[in-house]
């Protein structure tokens, strides 16, 4: 076997047989999708119906290993090298793809500092050998919608919440939005649904873009389109009226999404007379739950250990009645209750959770809490690019990053 061969800087070697040394054995053709690699022997490596992961053994100075592309299918199943236990390729433990068509590459173990090195190539261009792609986690929550506002407003629904595992090439930015959370609907003398919260969303080149859309506002206690809750990632929560129809929740996963992103808001009660019970904001994990005598609690989030440890995030928001107790209490992961009497309770910052509804004429609408995104990356493969000033911490095996704002991660 012989071509035209040129070292990592791209000099021609001129026409060489790779057998000249007499130091290579090689071996027959493997079709597998893994192999364990030898001191001393070459492989050529047909990937025409799979990719391979071959596993480099543990070297010493001088060893080598030649493989090379049978068939030219390399570009379209790339051969995966991987380090034997604590041994390193090029100087560090990730794995590293021969993706060119027709490539091939002689590799030296040099020493335990560097480990393997890619001595010679074929059609490599300057470097035989690219770091392979790598899985990260999202965890991507938009804005908490607000509360209704004036004397009954319905809890506001959840931020939609979405996850995502995705297998990322090097040098790819990764641009994160991180959306707002609502504000609440404002009291007398102008009672208001509250605003939807704001989108969050992770995109960059060959990543599958991941968009959560804001919770629906709460119902405010007027003629519709206000007394019902406002559609979003979760609904808000609808209006107990008098002398007109209930108002209705509004729908969760809005924009459809699959799997689904959040649930619908509760529906009002009013049965006549006093308290005017308002529905619940619905949550990532629950429906906003509907009022009966007494306003609906908001539907529950969903707990995810992104980081490490369970946390429940994108709870929606409690609904309210005129004055008194009980109220409708939030949804576990950051919902915020409806009030006894003035302003509801606020979602909790960075869970996307709705707020709470206002009790009481000058009372406003608790405003949604923050979204938040999440990523978490081998820490091996941990670039440290970002910008936005995110969290960063360690749990196990992986690096996360915590995005409480606009910003960006580049592999």
């Amino acid at each position: 076997m012989s071509g035209k061969i040129t070292d990592n800087l791209g000099r021609s070697s001129g026409l060489v047989k790779a057998a000249s040394s007499g130091a290579i054995e090689w071996q027959s053709v493997v079709t597998a999708s893994t192999m364990t690699a030898e001191a001393g022997k070459g492989y050529p490596i047909n990937t025409t119906s799979n990719a391979c992961t071959v596993t480099l053994p543990a070297g010493s100075a001088g060893n080598q290993v030649q493989l090379v592309d049978y068939a030219a299918t390399w570009d379209s199943n790339a051969v995966t090298l991987t380090a034997n236990g604590s041994e390193k390729i090029e100087g560090a433990t990730l794995d590293l793809v021969l993706k060119a068509e027709r490539s091939g590459v002689t590799l030296t173990y040099v020493d335990s500092t560097q480990g393997w090195l890619a001595t010679l190539g074929i059609n490599e261009g300057t470097d035989a050998l690219t770091p392979a792609p790598y899985s990260i986690d999202f965890l991507v929550i938009a804005g908490g919608a607000g509360g209704g506002g004036c004397d009954h407003g319905g809890g506001g629904g959840a931020g939609g919440y979405r996850t995502s595992t995705q297998s990322m090439a090097t040098g790819v930015a990764i641009t994160v939005t991180v959306g707002g959370g609502g504000a609440g609907g404002v009291g007398s003398p102008g009672p208001s649904r509250g605003t939807n919260g704001g989108t969050s969303s992770i995109s960059g080149t060959g990543l599958t873009t991941i968009t959560s859309a804001g919770g629906g506002g709460g119902a405010g206690n007027l003629a519709a389109p206000e007394r019902d809750g406002a559609d979003g990632g979760s609904g808000g929560g609808g209006a107990g009226m008098s002398g007109q129809p209930n108002g209705v929740g509004g729908s969760g996963n809005t924009p459809s999404t699959s799997p689904s992103q959040g649930n619908d808001g509760g529906d009002g009660n009013y049965t006549g007379g006093s308290p005017y019970p308002t529905g619940g904001g619905g949550g990532a994990g629950a429906v906003g739950a509907d009022a009966s005598s007494n306003p609906g609690n908001g539907g529950a989030g969903t707990a995810s250990s992104i980081t490490g440890s369970s946390v429940t995030r994108a709870g929606g928001g409690g609904g309210s009645k005129t004055g008194g107790t009980p109220q409708g209490s939030g949804g576990a992961g950051g919902g915020g209750a409806g009030a006894t009497g003035g302003a509801g309770t606020a979602g909790t910052a960075n869970t996307g959770g709705g707020g709470g509804g206002s009790s009481g004429d000058t009372g406003g609408g608790g405003a949604g809490g923050t979204g938040v995104v999440i990523l978490s990356v081998p820490t091996a493969s941990y670039s440290s690019t970002t910008s936005g000033s995110p969290t960063v911490s360690t749990s196990g095996a992986n690096t996360i990053m915590i995005f409480t704002g606009s910003g960006s991660y580049t592999t």
